[in-house]
């Protein structure tokens, strides 16, 4: 079990996970770790296991699959089996630096109610706003909330520690609250230093998402390329203050392999120190 090397934060679609693990990551030298970057992974694996489920939801059609019933929304996402196969990917990664993980499968029965964990819980109307503002279709909508009422039935039921979104504070004040709740494991470490280690954290996350995407392509009913598709890339300078993004394409992100002379994906102006600029480890 991956518990003491791994930093959880959980929580509904739209609570802010995503935001708030990618900022602590780079502002402190952790390795992120984003479960919905490994969705189709985790599917494929399903799949390769014959889950009836995961089989059921490749093989209908798009009107077919959102139009299914609650329950089977649920289950055909897979909610309860990914939070295992997460604890499995975690366990593979290097046993440092800290990992900081965070998705909606990550739930109290998964990884337990410690310290090391903290679930974010939007307000109704946080939540109402925020679903309102992805525009998504019936289906998609029937099973967010679902997974809203799912989360925060569960963290009550553990008594684990939650942090309320309410829409009063902004993304760096939510991410400052989760980082005084971490702060005695941030201190202990162990953290990258190097601007070169913490680059290589960065291409860790950014190959993840690549992998996503092209995943997702690969399959026969999804719509859209990898060379059309541009997305929000992490500078890997590895500075502590960077927050930057490079704009690119899926399919024009570097190729790997990921190693010491692969050149880091930098923003204009950005630069690695002198003693690290091989690249990303």
């Amino acid at each position: 079990m991956p518990h003491r090397k791994v930093l959880w934060i959980g929580g509904p679609p739209g609570a802010g996970k995503t935001t708030v693990a990618r900022l602590l990551a780079r502002r402190h030298g952790l390795r992120w770790y984003n479960a919905d970057a490994h969705t189709w992974e985790h599917r494929d694996r399903a799949i390769a296991a014959g889950h009836p489920q995961a089989i059921r939801w490749e093989a209908l059609s798009r009107e077919e699959r959102w139009s299914a019933p609650e329950a089977e929304l649920l289950a055909m996402s897979l909610h309860h089996e990914r939070g295992r196969m997460i604890l499995d990917d975690l366990h593979a990664l290097p046993a440092a630096p800290l990992i900081i993980a965070e998705g909606t499968p990550i739930t109290p029965s998964v990884v337990g109610a410690g310290g090391r964990a903290v679930w974010l819980l939007p307000s109704a109307e946080v939540q109402r706003t925020r679903l309102t503002e992805r525009d998504l279709p019936p289906g998609p909508l029937t099973l967010y909330r679902s997974l809203v009422g799912e989360i925060g039935a569960q963290v009550a039921e553990y008594g684990a520690r939650k942090l309320v979104v309410d829409g009063h504070d902004s993304v760096t004040e939510t991410a400052g609250a989760v980082e005084k709740l971490f702060a005695e494991a941030l201190a202990a470490g162990p953290v990258a230093v190097t601007a070169r280690e913490r680059g290589g954290l960065l291409r860790y996350a950014n190959r993840a998402t690549v992998r996503q995407y092209e995943a997702f392509f690969a399959r026969p009913w999804s719509h859209g390329d990898t060379r059309t598709t541009v997305l929000p890339f992490a500078c890997e300078c590895g500075r502590p203050d960077c927050e930057a993004d490079v704009e690119l394409s899926v399919a024009d992100f570097p190729p790997p392999p990921d190693d010491a002379l692969s050149p880091p994906l930098l923003a204009p102006g950005h630069r690695l120190s002198p003693a690290s600029s091989a690249g990303p480890a």
